[in-house]
């Protein structure tokens, strides 16, 4: 069993009798239904579609708790006091700590709702850690599970290119919230032409924005490094054939529960 505190991640707490109805009208994940001691797994969204900030979402007690990206914790408070209106919610910042397991799970941690065998996740932690954030994010990089905050150009992916749909970030049956139309778009056409996926390469990193190459033709885009692991962006029809990064080959792997192209 491995434990691992992540200091890239802080809490938000979210309370008060419209916490609830407040955060379902704002986040791709339904929050309504949430169970006390569930956790959730969802996105706050730009207008136009694209991820913003990727969150876990707590129901504990009377309270709703958030784990986001640290870098996003402070501008993110802002920006749902601003949201709240006349609703009775208080938004607020905790110096709470987030601790992931994985391998089997702890007393406390609940499992991650995002993929089976990714792990589980607790907000706070009394016993000692037994690997380092670094350990935690080159398991979540092999089994192709991407992180808004480090593998995705910000504000730029839309959540379907970053397997929302697939690793349960997005509710299409509870209704309204901020780039529902756009995400619905992308959902009823069906034919998903690029999403992000786990490559490793030896050598060098190379760059984040670094082009992915089939022969001549641009096959995606660098997102995130990790030691001898990546994440790309890429085009499914473009996957067939040697792909190369700065001249060198690589080799994506998708994941089986990311399925092929089919177009």
């Amino acid at each position: 069993m491995s434990i691992a505190r992540l200091n890239s991640r802080a809490v938000i707490r979210i309370e008060g009798p419209d916490a609830r109805h407040f955060l379902h009208n704002l986040l791709t994940q339904n929050v309504e239904t949430i169970e006390d001691g569930e956790l959730r797994f969802g996105a706050l969204l730009t207008p136009q579609g694209r991820l913003m900030v990727d969150m876990m979402v707590w129901a504990k007690g009377d309270a709703l708790w958030l784990d986001v990206p640290v870098a996003a914790r402070d501008a993110l408070v802002q920006r749902l006091s601003m949201y709240k209106l006349r609703l009775n919610v208080t938004v607020s910042a905790t110096d709470d700590a987030v601790f992931v397991a994985w391998g089997e799970q702890p007393e406390g941690f609940v499992a991650d709702p995002r993929l089976e065998g990714l792990g589980f996740r607790a907000i706070g932690f009394a016993g000692e850690t037994t690997a380092s954030e670094d350990d935690w994010h080159a398991h979540r990089m092999a089994l192709g599970v991407a992180e808004a905050a480090m593998d995705t150009p910000q504000d730029k992916t839309y959540p379907i290119e970053a397997n929302f749909d697939l690793i349960n970030g997005i509710d299409f049956h509870k209704g309204c919230f901020i780039g529902q139309e756009t995400t619905s778009r992308m959902k009823r056409r069906g034919t998903i032409k690029n999403r992000i996926l786990p490559f490793t390469f030896e050598g060098e990193a190379p760059a984040i924005g670094t082009e992915v190459l089939n022969g001549e033709r641009r096959a995606g885009e660098v997102t995130g490094v990790l030691g001898q692991q990546g994440m790309a962006l890429m085009r499914l029809d473009r996957m067939d054939g040697e792909l190369t990064v700065d001249g060198r080959v690589v080799v994506v792997n998708r994941p089986d529960w990311v399925p092929a192209f089919e177009g």
